[in-house]
């Protein structure tokens, strides 16, 4: 174990360059930690946001595309982060989400979901289910936020998210799936940005890589692999980049898919792969040509009609 600080703290658990644990309890997150202020454009001609709390546990920034004179798509945003660090304030994603929604054209809730170590899984994931709920109930347009009551057409509904956030995704289209959790709106589509799944066992790419398989966030457990009809949703797209340790996990998770979409018809789903890629490629370099292609696929699956 390695000194810290005067007070000689010890480091009990570290993510390097990304976060460390001490054992006095305080968590020191290495990266991803700056914030950017929401804005308003001024004339209508840019990117508008702003920040509202959604409950006592977590908060959202909202960002609205210029001249919206119709109703637009919402998409319900889950940030990457290995489930600890990162949030939608910080400038990486809030220029990345900026940029989303003047491409796509749509509205995006961006939620700041509890990370871990201080709010372990399933925290994430009660905060995604509670951060939909709250988006949906302005479906009747009387909710808190008048951005969603003007401007949402709650028919088209879509998850979205990269790493650790495309397994959120994931883990909140198989609530809504589920008919007990009586959300009343159904989800026109979820993308995944290379997620964040793992397993007992590494894939082939994680041998590559010289990174071991994880634990508990493998959509795989429990025995039968998910199958498309289980996802509220009509449409998944899965973004994979072919120098990612994860990319074997999600064709895994596409191929399960695939399978079952055969047999009911009901749900379309696509592998969208890059070449020449890492993880999460478009938040280091967003102006590459990788990043662009990239986008434009994602724009154009949110706006399928």
């Amino acid at each position: 174990m390695a000194s810290s600080d005067s007070n000689q703290r010890k480091i009990v658990t570290e993510f390097p360059g990304t976060i460390r644990v001490y054992d006095d309890g305080t968590v020191e997150r290495l990266r991803d930690t700056d914030f950017v202020p929401p804005s308003i454009s001024v004339g209508g001609g840019g990117v508008s946001s702003k920040d509202v709390v959604i409950n006592s546990n977590f908060s959202a920034r909202l960002y609205l595309p210029p001249h919206c004179h119709r109703k637009l798509p919402l998409l319900l945003y889950f940030h990457g982060g290995a489930f600890c660090i990162s949030s939608p304030f910080c400038g990486k994603y809030h220029r990345y989400v900026s940029r989303l929604a003047a491409e796509a054209r749509v509205v995006v809730v961006s939620f700041a979901y509890r990370l871990a170590p201080e709010h372990p899984i399933p925290a994430a994931y009660d905060d995604a289910r509670a951060g939909i709920r709250w988006a949906v109930s302005h479906r009747a347009g009387n909710g808190p936020e008048p951005w969603l009551n003007d401007h949402v057409d709650f028919d088209r509904v879509l998850l979205s998210g990269e790493s650790a956030g495309g397994n959120i995704v994931h883990n909140l289209a198989m609530a809504v799936g589920d008919p007990e959790f009586g959300l009343g709106v159904g989800l026109s589509g979820i993308a995944l940005v290379c997620p964040y799944f793992s397993g007992s066992k590494p894939t082939e790419s994680e041998v590559i890589h010289r990174r071991p398989g994880g634990g508990n966030i493998n959509p795989f457990v429990g025995g039968a692999p998910p199958s498309a009809e289980e996802l509220g949703c009509q449409r998944v797209a899965i973004f994979v980049a072919e120098r990612d340790i994860l990319c074997d996990r999600g064709k895994a998770y596409y191929r399960s898919l695939a399978r079952s979409e055969g047999q009911n018809g009901k749900v379309r789903v696509e592998l969208v792969e890059t070449k020449g890629e890492d993880h999460i490629f478009h938040l280091f370099n967003p102006d590459c040509e990788a990043a662009a292609g990239l986008f434009d696929s994602w724009a154009s699956f949110i706006n399928h009609e």
